[in-house]
């Protein structure tokens, strides 16, 4: 796996040979840093403003691919011409695109459901947070102490037993959190393949993402000929071909494609 600063000569040779390119980035732990509570991960003006001068360009199209939801990044993100997809690309919009995956649409009563019984199930574990993204649901136990965690873990499983099994929802883990999402055939993958398609051009695409749910978009990417960035330490067990160490690679990162797109 290739430091991406490391070997920036070559990916200037690319962004030299491309029109116009896709840069989509996770939020959490990619454009910022993880927090424990949710609503702290907050962009830094530094980064708010170059996200704000790429998407201002027509050689640029910007977009944010997230597990949050797609009102969540709206606000969070509120940048003139980026692209948001929330709920792991089940919403997006900007760019001319407007979708929702009706799959995901049809899961809200069983999801409805599944946050009463989470919440009754996890009322007891101190630090547990069950947050309804409407179309899917997290469990965040960043806060939990750490001999407590399997207690949250068989919450989860026990209380989304029976939609589990009758395969109308799904089980994902991230970093400190569990997803409860509609178990149809979508992901952050599907999601950039759609947004690239959306754009009509072929841009050359980047997907930064630092979590276990970015792994799709990462295949997605380089399937398309694209550059795909796993952002933490390097590691094993990741199909991105390039690494960048931390939110603040990232920053420098977008500091140089202002210089060069």
């Amino acid at each position: 796996m290739a430091h991406l600063l490391n070997v920036w000569p070559s990916i200037c040779q690319r962004l030299l040979r491309t029109d116009r390119v896709l840069l989509l980035f996770d939020y959490d732990g990619t454009l910022t840093p993880i927090v424990a509570r949710p609503e702290d991960a907050l962009l830094s003006d530094d980064v708010r403003g170059l996200l704000r001068t790429l998407a201002a360009r027509p050689t640029c199209i910007v977009g944010i691919v997230s597990g949050r939801s797609l009102a969540d990044l709206e606000v969070l993100a509120d940048i003139p011409g980026m692209v948001h997809a929330g709920n792991h690309g089940m919403e997006i919009r900007g760019h001319g695109m407007d979708f929702t995956h009706p799959g995901a649409l049809a899961a809200h009563p069983v999801l409805d459901e599944a946050e009463a019984r989470l919440s009754l199930a996890l009322d007891a574990i101190p630090g547990t947070i069950v947050e309804h993204k409407g179309l899917t649901l997290t469990v965040h136990y960043r806060s939990v102490a750490e001999h407590r965690v399997s207690e949250v873990e068989t919450a989860v499983a026990s209380s989304t037993a029976g939609p589990v099994e009758a395969g109308s929802l799904r089980l994902t883990q991230g970093k400190k959190v569990i997803e409860v999402r509609p178990a149809i055939s979508w992901d952050k993958g599907k999601a950039i393949e759609r947004i690239w398609t959306g754009c009509g051009d072929r841009p050359l695409p980047f997907y930064f993402g630092d979590d276990r749910t970015d792994e799709d978009g990462f295949r997605a990417v380089q399937a398309l000929g694209g550059i795909a960035v796993f952002v933490g330490p390097a590691r094993q067990g990741t199909v991105a071909l390039h690494q960048l160490e931390s939110p603040q690679e990232v920053a420098e990162t977008l500091r140089l494609l202002v210089e060069q797109v």
